[in-house]
């Protein structure tokens, strides 16, 4: 088996649901990273244009490196550079940080809708073409939903970690330590390594349920 072996697993599963992951996180990181950049030139921070990252296209946001992860092991990242000393007002860093989630939050409720839709009045299409446009939205859905919770999980380089920084001045001078940057490096690792598992499951269950709960208000549904 080569490099992609979760591609291969996934596609001897369903091929809809392999290729669904790879556009969905292109798209979902994309997505994510360019709502920090459009937070921060809302708050006077034009960085994001001026280094030339607001941009649709993927590679400008996840870089060489994590393309290649993702490549090798299915998940990947993104960055948007911001320079915080130009953002303006109180709440500013963390109306900058929160924009990335909060775009998942949107992708992830818009996804929801769009199965609970499909399956309430295109149940009558044929598969494999039913079958596939509702993998693909799920998979939208249960993807944005971890990634808002995950980004939002108050551990430095995550958005929360942003967030809680710029509400909270001992945690932010303790970010700026040799011993702080171990530390949180440390947290990130365990939970990536021991609890991505529990948001991934927890995620799946969350639009399940969503989608039962949209489709029970649809009128003329059965």
């Amino acid at each position: 088996m080569g490099g992609a072996w979760w591609f291969e697993s996934a596609w001897s599963a369903d091929p809809m649901l392999a290729m669904s992951w790879v556009a969905w996180v292109i798209v979902s990181i994309t997505l994510h990273e360019l709502a920090h950049g459009w937070a921060a030139i809302r708050r006077g921070d034009t960085t994001p244009i001026d280094t030339g990252h607001m941009s649709w296209n993927p590679v400008v946001h996840m870089g060489l490196f994590s393309l290649i992860v993702f490549a090798l092991v299915g998940i990947a990242w993104g960055a948007m550079p911001i320079n915080p000393s130009r953002i303006r007002g109180r709440h500013g860093d963390a109306a900058v940080a929160f924009a990335g989630p909060l775009m998942n939050l949107y992708l992830a409720a818009g996804c929801i809708l769009g199965r609970a839709l499909w399956e309430g009045y295109a149940h009558g299409l044929a598969d494999p073409f039913h079958a596939n446009i509702s993998t693909a939205l799920f998979v939208g859905a249960f993807l944005n939903l971890v990634l808002f919770a995950f980004n939002l999980l108050p551990i430095m380089p995550l958005d929360g970690g942003r967030i809680l920084a710029s509400y909270h001045p001992p945690y932010a001078r303790l970010m700026e330590t040799q011993g702080g940057v171990f530390l949180m490096l440390g947290l990130f690792m365990l939970v990536f390594f021991f609890g991505f598992q529990y948001i991934f499951g927890a995620a799946m269950t969350m639009a399940a349920v969503a989608v039962d709960l949209v489709l029970s208000v649809l009128p003329g549904t059965p």
